[in-house]
């Protein structure tokens, strides 16, 4: 894995061997990462030892450009590492994948940018909220910016940040930009006070009158096509893979892990316990024991469902060709579904477990809450998503951009 310093990963055997180290050393920090959760949901954000545990494994530079120090990486291996996180703590693994995935999106904007952040610091650290919670003013050379905006997780520890915001025009509706914007120019309010994902520090952002060169701004139009300027440079399929693909899935990735974890907390509690109610092993109860059997198998028809549709969309690319609507709006109605799943898979195995599980000590009901915040997100929205597949298949196209 490359340091600060280093040059950039190869390509071929040698690469797929790097990031082989990279999910290997994220692998080693599991068991720590889960003895930390607690911590994390207390203090409201992650570890500071976690965070620098993340950035020195190489997991954030995964879907980085190869030519700042990133690994341009099948992104399978990174959404794998995220559920692998998930397992342990959900919090962690929400920040891992939505923090990580900026590198992604950052390869998508001018190479100007690229190197403000990257060249003072390969492994910038990057929040987001795309909701517009911003007002946009044309000034000369770019913008005036003015907002509040709210859950952008891990903001304690990024040094920039993606925001969502509106340049109205007198002759049409407003135009939705991706504005990228440093550390200097925003507050972070501390408002994260919530009954799940504690641990995210998803805090608020605030802006009043920053400004932003034209270079650091994309229309949602550009975000969502390949239109975007730095895919003249940034050529690798991971760049062509869609925003609503990419996003989307670091949401419900953390979910389907917690599922895991939770499951694997169940299975190693009801081999060993005893009904006081009854004066009897659980496991004679085969309602109980069947409940696991029906999780585990959801969970795992979710996790090949996400990771096989968004193999299959950058394999796709990969061989030259573009992802079509029925790839793209398929992923996302298996997406929200992979949420609503595995927290119903987490409902059923929780509710199963005794009046234990509900101690504030045991990490049973930690899992719990967090996945169901975790499905708050607007992403999850799944009636809306599923409409947009029936509309498709029906031959009238996605009644939600899926690109």
């Amino acid at each position: 894995m490359p340091s600060k310093g280093d040059p950039h990963p190869g390509s071929g055997a040698g690469h797929d061997a790097a990031v082989g180290t990279v999910l290997g050393a994220v692998n080693e920090l599991l068991p720590g990462i889960g003895e930390r959760a607690a911590q994390a949901e207390s203090d409201r954000r992650l570890p500071d030892s976690t965070v620098k545990e993340l950035t020195d494994t190489g997991v954030m530079r995964l879907l980085k450009p190869k030519a700042f120090g990133g690994y341009e990486a099948d992104p399978v291996a990174f959404y794998e590492a995220v559920l692998s996180i998930a397992e342990h703590c959900g919090s962690t693994a929400w920040v891992t994948g939505v923090v990580g995935v900026h590198n992604w999106q950052l390869a998508l904007f001018e190479s100007k940018l690229q190197h403000e952040i990257w060249d003072e610091n390969p492994d910038a650290w990057v929040s987001s909220s795309y909701m517009p919670g911003g007002k946009l003013t044309a000034v000369p050379g770019g913008f005036e910016l003015t907002g509040r905006w709210s859950f952008s997780s891990g903001s304690d520890h990024c040094q920039w940040a993606i925001l969502g915001a509106l340049q109205m025009n007198e002759d049409g509706p407003p135009t939705t930009y991706n504005v990228v914007i440093p550390r200097t120019d925003y507050v972070v309010e501390d408002v994260w006070h919530t009954v799940g994902l504690r641990g995210t520090g998803s805090n608020d952002i605030v802006i009043d009158g920053a400004f932003v060169p034209s270079h650091r701004a994309l229309t949602k139009t550009q975000v969502y096509s390949n239109d975007a300027p730095g895919r003249e440079s940034n050529t690798a399929a991971l760049y062509g893979m869609p925003f609503a693909t990419m996003f989307p899935s670091v949401i419900t990735a953390p979910v389907v892990g917690m599922a895991q974890g939770l499951l694997d907390i169940a299975i190693d509690y009801q081999s060993k316990r005893v009904s006081r109610a009854h004066g009897k092993m659980l496991d004679a109860d085969p309602y109980s024991v069947a409940a696991l059997g029906a999780a585990a198998s959801t969970i795992d028809a979710c996790r090949r469902q996400l990771l096989g549709n968004i193999s299959g969309i950058h394999k796709t690319l990969a061989g030259g060709g573009l992802p079509t609507m029925d790839q793209r709006s398929t992923t996302r109605r298996d997406q929200v579904l992979g949420t609503v799943r595995c927290v119903s898979a987490i409902d059923d195995v929780f509710d199963r477990a005794g009046a234990v599980v509900i101690s504030d000590t045991h990490p049973m009901q930690r899992i719990w809450r967090d996945a169901h915040a975790a499905k708050h997100h607007t992403v999850n929205t799944n009636e809306r998503t599923l409409h947009s597949w029936a509309h498709n298949a029906m031959g009238l196209g996605p009644s939600e951009s899926v690109v």
